[in-house]
């Protein structure tokens, strides 16, 4: 007896450049927003129009004037953002880098050794930071101006599983 399973692939989105709509927040950005608006709204002719016409007309101008004022995305992101990541990190992946090249250029033991131990004090640093920052999140767990933020890092946790590139 043969058996089959019918499976679906999963197809990566394409990406769609998206506007920058929080910019919208700022103060001088909404003003020169609202004044664009309103100005190509008067210059319109709005009479003899139904309703899906004047929605639609009044739409284009809207995310026309957002694209100008806002801009647009220009890709995917490329470097995924770590939420433990800091300074003293950064430099201790830097610094296990350039071990690992010396390394693999002169292929000698005492290389090996200044590597290896390069990378167990990258491990530690990075260990640290880690758990520096989740009691950060801990404490800021009862703070309400910091509850979107924990689910964003929640979310960038579970992302997580990738290796460190620095």
């Amino acid at each position: 007896m043969d058996i089959r399973f019918n499976t679906t692939r999963r197809r990566h989105k394409k990406f769609e450049p998206r506007v920058h709509v929080w910019k919208l927040k700022e103060e001088q950005s909404c003003e020169e927003y609202t004044s664009m608006v309103r100005g190509k709204v008067e210059e319109e002719e709005w009479k003899h129009l139904d309703v899906n016409e004047h929605w639609h007309k009044m739409k284009k101008i809207m995310t026309e004037t957002a694209q100008h004022i806002c801009g647009m995305s220009k890709g995917p992101c490329r470097h995924k953002e770590t939420w433990w990541w800091n300074e003293q990190v950064a430099e201790a992946v830097r610094e296990k880098k350039i071990k690992y090249r010396k390394w693999k250029r002169e292929d000698s033991k005492e290389a090996w050794i200044e590597y290896k131990k390069c990378r167990q004090s990258a491990k530690r640093v990075i260990s640290l930071a880690k758990e520096k920052k989740q009691k950060e999140c801990v404490s800021d767990l009862n703070d309400p101006e910091h509850q979107n933020e924990i689910f964003r890092m929640a979310k960038q946790m579970v992302k997580e599983r990738q290796d460190i590139t620095g």
